[in-house]
């Protein structure tokens, strides 16, 4: 078996599929055929019953027709990646699923806790990092973040673990704009320089397939503010640290009805021309995962009754509002907390419609301000 994504497993994936859901809901990205609905792991307690609902829930979208799994290193203090990994050793013990078939995804830039808060954080950075010379207290920006060689090296192969693989898909700096409140951008870009040639060497080793950016804020500013990122800059900067054979390929933002910036407001300059964050990637052959899907539960109720016309043949708000992002141009995955087995079976119900064809979603964006 392979110990990562392939095109032949995850087209044998979608083939499964291909009679219960509707045509669309899988499309190429990464080499490779992505759901277009994933499996997002960032919120809930950090306590057992979570990890058990995660657990089961990661199964029911497995059977569902949900193949991209995205999480973080500190997702509920490592325990998101390890119900993760549990639920996948069982799928994979039990030949309910392939490796080949699981696109997997992960994060790493913020501190992170084991399991729970320490009593006192400060000894806990002190005994797990600066003793062990992953990270000093010089390496932190905000008191929360760090992303420098050593400690990416760290964060890797503790995501590893915790998820019970030799390799991810996808491997994410978290927010890396974060490091922008505190560094001026000609370090910042020397900071990104190191991370991508760590990143680089990640993926000659077999570790990771490909890496990118998950951001908040930083893709979706407006061109001059301060924690606004550059992707021509970041592509540029892979090519000069990789060359054109470079693993920086993916990409994550926020993107719904409520933040719909990535498709709306031009703020990437792409060789001179100021156009939209998901104009400037797929310009540059850069694959887009979308977050907050439904906004933390926020548009799961009262959609205007406009919108409920256009995004027809559901029965929830929420599957109109994932129904909208899946159907973007552009967007190949659109992520979404699943924590209980009924959020999965509301939320893959949505991959039983087709996505909005182009004139459909037109009717959404009429008005839309260039």
């Amino acid at each position: 078996m392979a110990a990562h994504a392939t095109a032949k497993g995850t087209g044998a994936f979608a083939q499964r599929f291909g009679g219960r859901l509707a045509a669309g809901h899988f499309r190429a990205g990464l080499g490779l055929q992505l759901s277009s609905i994933g499996f997002g792991t960032y919120r809930g307690d950090a306590d057992r019953g979570t990890d058990l609902a995660y657990r089961q829930a990661v199964a029911c979208a497995l059977q569902r027709g949900c193949n991209v799994i995205d999480s973080a290193v500190n997702y509920r203090f490592q325990r998101s990646e390890r119900a993760i990994g549990d639920a996948l050793a069982h799928a994979f013990a039990a030949g309910t699923v392939r490796r080949d078939e699981i696109v997997v995804a992960t994060k790493g830039g913020y501190l992170s806790f084991d399991s729970t808060e320490p009593h006192d954080p400060g000894r806990w950075f002190y005994d797990t990092f600066v003793t062990t010379d992953v990270a000093s207290a010089d390496d932190l920006v905000a008191g929360c973040h760090c992303m420098t060689p050593a400690y990416l090296r760290h964060q890797l192969a503790t995501s590893l673990r915790n998820l019970q693989l030799d390799c991810v898909d996808i491997y994410y700096l978290h927010n890396p704009e974060t490091q922008l409140t505190e560094v001026p951008p000609n370090q910042f870009r020397s900071r990104m320089r190191a991370a991508f040639a760590q990143l680089e060497e990640a993926a000659a080793a077999g570790h990771l397939r490909a890496f990118g950016i998950a951001t908040w804020s930083g893709l979706r500013q407006p061109e001059g503010a301060r924690d606004h990122v550059s992707l021509q800059e970041l592509v540029r900067l892979a090519e000069d640290v990789g060359g054109k054979d470079h693993h920086f390929r993916a990409i994550q933002a926020p993107f719904n009805l409520a933040m719909p910036e990535a498709l709306t407001r031009r703020n990437q300059r792409v060789d001179g021309e100021l156009m939209s964050l998901l104009s400037a990637a797929a310009y540059l052959g850069i694959t887009v995962f979308t977050s907050a899907t439904i906004l933390q539960g926020q548009l799961s109720r009262r959609l205007p009754a406009a919108l409920s016309e256009i995004l027809s043949g559901f029965e929830t708000d929420a599957q109109r509002a994932i129904q909208f992002v899946r159907s973007t141009p552009g967007v190949r995955t659109a992520l979404i907390g699943m924590k209980q087995v009924s959020h999965v079976e509301e939320n893959l119900a949505t991959a039983r419609v087709p996505p909005l064809g182009t004139t459909q979603f037109a009717r959404l964006f009429a008005d839309a301000p260039e």
